[in-house]
């Protein structure tokens, strides 16, 4: 007899529709598993075996044959598991339901418990997406199913709840979720806590505004990384399409954590400066998403960013420009999404006491070239804010200034992004930092001050056309933030004094 079901199947976030086919005829009992199945597939005959046995079922003794198609493409991943059991037990006739409308995802133990697998989520939705009108998956991946309107999301605990839903004997409820249970965010970090430290507020203000990349210099204990960790406290909400894709990624990369439906808050990653390009960029056999890629419409903070290995500095070129990451190995090409805001911090020499009001540097003139040498000039070149976080005085450090919180700095920033969300709509662009060099010359016309200022300044201190374009995507949400349509002259001013920091360290 023969029997086929739908699954779905997974290849870096990319998923495609999977047809298992299972084949049971007479001959010396077999049982084969064919269609590009890596070890972890072929694997699943003996727990597939194992759980029907342990489930009071009954193995068919004959030669089987399993064909999980597209043949040409590669499977990979335990949650075949599930669909090879069902199209097994169809083609035996233990099942007589009929299987067109379903799909089945999961990894069976030997006892027919179905377990939790990664990517439940990419596979749920092009499960909807290629007509099927439900999906079985774990039950420890019902709240990450569930996100999915549109189509039945069952939860099953075990192969015989499955068994027992396609007889009608005993129904499982689909996983539902309201879509605004995940909106309720608790921030613990606050800019309230930073005292001083004005005009790197207002600079970090500017790039949550409009997306912008940012570099902090300045020497130890300055508040360089609390300032930083305190930077998803300011930027906007995540809308519900944000929210899926970061999901997405979490979930492909195993790290969606046990009870979150959805990444309802912006990512913050800060990968130590030991990690490698392979662990920023992701990769393996089967490459799994990195850093980069888990920062996807959040934060990657790069702390001490001169200590990172060289090839790791020079691997974000290509997500800065282009926000996406791609990664060919001999089993294929895997782009993924990486619209990242970059926050990397440094100190000014190795000491790190360069330009410090009380304490001498120890350095001389070659070591610290040496060290600011450490960050290449195309790296430089794609970081648009450039900031020189000063020592805070002990009269400031001790006062009883009240400073802002990040919510009031945040309703300033949603201001910033409704503009640009409208500004953009229709397009694929959702902020200024990402606006192509056409939207540049049509969104960002200077006043005639404006202009002479920052003609002016092109020659004065050697920029480049990126940095002329950055200047003026800056300049953009600097106007943004003040409601202005014109770009005016302080708004042009302010942002060359944001790119001036890299020609005193890097002359």
């Amino acid at each position: 007899m023969f029997a086929k079901v739908k699954s779905e199947g997974i290849y870096g976030i990319n998923t495609f529709d999977v047809t298992v086919e299972a084949d049971v005829s007479s001959g010396l009992p077999r049982f084969d598993i064919v269609g590009l199945p890596d070890a972890a597939v072929k694997e699943s005959r003996e727990r597939v075996r194992a759980s029907i046995k342990n489930c009071g079922l009954t193995f068919p003794m004959s030669r089987i044959t399993v064909n999980i198609a597209p043949a040409d493409v590669k499977k990979e991943g335990s949650f075949y598991d599930l669909p090879i059991f069902v199209s097994l037990l169809k083609a035996s006739r233990q099942i007589t339901a009929r299987l067109d409308d379903f799909a089945f995802i999961g990894e069976l133990s030997l006892g027919g418990e179905i377990k939790s697998v990664n990517g439940v989520l990419p596979m749920v939705l092009q499960a909807k997406e290629s007509g099927a009108g439900a999906v079985f998956i774990p039950f420890d991946n019902a709240d990450e199913g569930s996100v999915v309107s549109g189509i039945d999301v069952l939860p099953a605990k075990t192969v015989t709840d499955v068994m027992a839903h396609l007889s009608g004997e005993r129904l499982i409820e689909p996983a539902f979720r309201e879509l605004d249970a995940e909106s309720i965010l608790t921030e613990t970090l606050d800019f309230f806590d930073v005292k001083g430290q004005a005009k790197v507020k207002r600079a970090l203000e500017v790039a949550a505004a409009g997306g912008h990349n940012c570099i902090m210099v300045g020497t130890p204990g300055t508040g360089k990384s609390m300032m930083a960790k305190r930077l998803g406290s300011i930027m906007p909400q995540m809308t519900f399409d944000e929210q899926i894709e970061t999901t997405k990624i979490y979930s492909v990369a195993g790290e969606l954590p046990g009870e979150a439906r959805l990444i309802a808050k912006r990512p913050f990653r800060s990968p130590h400066h030991t990690v490698s390009a392979q662990g920023l960029t992701g990769g393996g056999s089967n490459p799994k998403p990195g850093e980069i890629s888990l920062a996807h419409n959040g934060v990657l903070f790069m702390d001490e960013f001169p200590e990172f290995d060289r090839r790791a500095k020079e691997s974000l070129r290509q997500p800065l420009e282009d926000g996406v990451v791609t990664i060919t190995r001999a089993s294929g090409t895997i782009t993924y999404p990486s619209e990242i805001m970059l926050v990397a911090a440094m100190n000014p020499c190795p000491c790190g006491y360069a330009g410090h009001p009380t304490i001498e540097c120890s350095c001389s003139e070659a070591a610290r070239k040496r060290y600011n040498d450490k960050i290449s000039g195309p790296i430089l070149d794609r970081i648009d804010i450039h900031i020189e976080v000063g020592v805070v005085n002990y009269e400031l450090l001790r006062g009883d200034r009240k400073e802002e919180t990040s919510a009031e700095i945040r309703e300033r920033v949603n201001r910033a992004r409704e503009i640009q969300t409208e500004r953009f709509k229709g397009t694929d662009v959702k902020c200024n930092a990402k606006m192509t060099p056409r939207m540049t010359r049509q969104f960002c016309v200077l006043s005639d001050e404006a202009d002479e200022l920052l003609s002016a300044s092109y020659d004065a201190i050697g920029m480049s056309p990126r940095a002329h374009d950055k200047i003026l995507r800056i300049s953009r949400t600097i106007a943004d933030l003040d409601g202005s349509e014109a770009i005016e002259l302080q708004h042009v001013a302010e942002a060359i004094q944001y790119r001036s920091l890299d020609r005193k360290l890097w002359k």
